[in-house]
């Protein structure tokens, strides 16, 4: 089975070996690696990569600092490999452009588990049958090339800000809570335990919309989760 080239970013290089060898076994074949964060950002120039897996603690300038440096040439899912795991440094995270994090130590068959299924959902029959594009006025969605453009300028959206406005022009109208997003989303189990849904939701009304304390399309309604409202009256249900 062929997949997508993949970029690991850690300066140990157990972690690396450890990586290369379990994801060559789940049929990875296309793995790049490096040590440091300018030598994945020159990786990163030079090829688009399906997903990044990026060490937080690097030598030099860390993972925190040139993950947007990634994000604004990558449209890749990133995951952070970090022993941090407060929910500031999660939430520090994900405002960098993170998509998902990865604890250490981690056992590598689960970092396996999540590459897997983000690659199902990007690959999955329903993915494929999806219309040419979305159109919502001045918001523009195109999901074969994964591309959004905003009144004619091109958005970059990170890969889960983006698979969350997917979702919800896939299901205009339509309230979700917060584990019904988390779980059709990001694919696993929803325990309450991060603010990642919120977050995200942030991100993308701060993206798309032109008041995001005053949102259109992205609507809260209180008690019950958030909605997208493709067109007519808009408001915030608080």
């Amino acid at each position: 089975m062929q997949h997508s080239p993949i970029l690991i970013v850690d300066d140990e290089q157990a972690i690396l070996h450890m990586l290369q060898t379990i994801l060559k076994k789940e049929g990875f074949t296309q793995i790049d690696t490096a040590e440091t964060a300018e030598a994945a950002l020159q990786l990163c120039k030079r090829k688009e990569y399906s997903i990044i897996l990026l060490d937080v603690m690097l030598p030099g300038e860390d993972g925190l600092e040139v993950c947007p440096k990634i994000r604004a040439i990558s449209s890749a899912t990133i995951f952070f490999l970090t022993a941090r795991t407060t929910d500031l440094d999660k939430l520090s995270g994900f405002a960098v452009g993170a998509d998902d994090y990865i604890t250490k130590p981690f056992n590598p068959l689960e970092v396996v588990a999540r590459m897997k299924a983000h690659l199902r959902r990007k690959d999955s029959p329903n993915a494929k049958q999806q219309p040419t594009y979305y159109e919502f006025g001045d918001l523009i969605i195109h999901p074969l090339s994964a591309e959004v453009t905003l009144r004619g300028e091109k958005v970059m959206l990170q890969a889960q800000v983006y698979n969350l406005l997917l979702f919800f022009c896939q299901h205009p109208n339509q309230v979700f809570s917060k584990s019904q997003l988390y779980e059709q989303v990001w694919g696993d189990q929803y325990f309450g335990e991060d603010n990642t849904v919120m977050v995200h939701i942030h991100k993308l009304r701060e993206q798309i919309e032109e008041n995001p304390s005053k949102p259109n399309y992205i609507i809260t309604v209180r008690g019950l989760g958030y909605k997208f409202v493709p067109d007519g009256d808009r408001h915030e249900n608080t």
